[in-house]
Parts: structure tokens; C-alpha cells; sequence
């Protein structure tokens, strides 16, 4: 049992001071990086201008299709 604990941290250990691992995706993880800091950068920069432009010109009013004024409709307590 101790002899395979320490074949296999042996391999592990090669495994991880090799120069080259057989992977050649050179930089695409900084470049992955990169990409995903500019899509937040981006999405955040694109809500703050959107929410200042809603806060200077706020929406209109809502306009209802009949032309009739606004009316009280609470009942009132009145004694017949």
C-alpha cells in the first residue's frame, strides 16, 4: 500500500514539473479572461447610462382611452 502511495505521488509530481503538458491552448485563458472583465465592464457601464437617461426623462403618464374624469369611488357612509 505505501508503495503505491508513493508511485502514484511520484507520477503526480512528474506530471506537474513537466515544461510542456501536451496542451497547446498557448493564452486563451487570459484572453477568456480578459473577455469576461470587458462583457462586466461593458453591462455594467451600459445599466448606469441607461438608468441616468431614465431618470432625466421619465416616462409619460399613462392616458386612458375614455374621457372621463377621475372620480372618487370610495363608498360613502350615509344613513338611509
Amino acid at each position: 500500500m505505501l508503495t503505491f502511495a508513493l508511485y502514484s505521488s511520484g507520477l503526480l509530481t512528474l506530471n506537474l514539473l513537466q515544461e510542456s503538458i501536451g496542451s497547446n491552448f498557448s493564452d486563451l485563458g487570459g484572453k477568456l479572461l480578459i473577455g469576461f472583465v470587458l462583457a462586466v465592464a461593458f453591462a455594467i457601464a451600459f445599466t448606469i447610462i441607461k438608468l441616468r437617461l431614465r431618470d432625466k426623462n421619465p416616462p409619460a403618464a399613462f392616458i386612458s382611452i375614455t374621457n372621463s374624469p377621475v372620480k372618487d369611488t370610495t363608498p360613502r357612509a350615509g344613513g338611509d
